[in-house]
């Protein structure tokens, strides 16, 4: 239930709705489909993240 589609003049209208959207938001169970593992991700990403060296 976005509000992206249409107007929502009064704002305490406005209000509820984005409380509704949240609250379902938040009691939605969605899980994250990573893509690749963290030793990929250090590969393709080394340029960004200098090494330290102690």
């Amino acid at each position: 239930m976005q509000c992206l589609d249409r107007r929502i003049p009064p704002k305490q209208d406005l209000e509820r709705e984005v409380e509704a959207w949240e609250y379902d938001r938040n009691n939605t169970t969605k899980g994250v489909d990573w893509q690749s593992t963290t030793e990929d991700a250090r590969v393709k990403l080394r340029r960004l993240y200098p090494q330290i060296v102690s």
